[in-house]
């Protein structure tokens, strides 16, 4: 990865404004207008790290959300 020009960025939330862009999402899913599961393939726990980045470079998910 990092031998092949790849490097790893922090974001903090994208160009998100947390005080003003929360509350709206937060709306539009209760509302039925955002289902947030539909961005999520799977949740794993710290110990499947590795094996779900696997999974993603095959192709196979999308997103992992680690459950702590």
């Amino acid at each position: 990865f990092f031998g092949h020009g790849g490097a790893l960025k922090p974001s903090w939330y994208g160009d998100c404004l947390p005080s003003r862009d929360f509350p709206l999402l937060v709306d539009l899913h209760l509302q039925g207008r955002l289902p947030l599961e539909d961005f999520v393939t799977e949740t794993i726990g710290l110990s499947e790290i590795e094996q779900a980045f696997h999974r993603m470079e095959r192709g196979e998910v999308l997103r992992s959300v680690v459950l702590l």
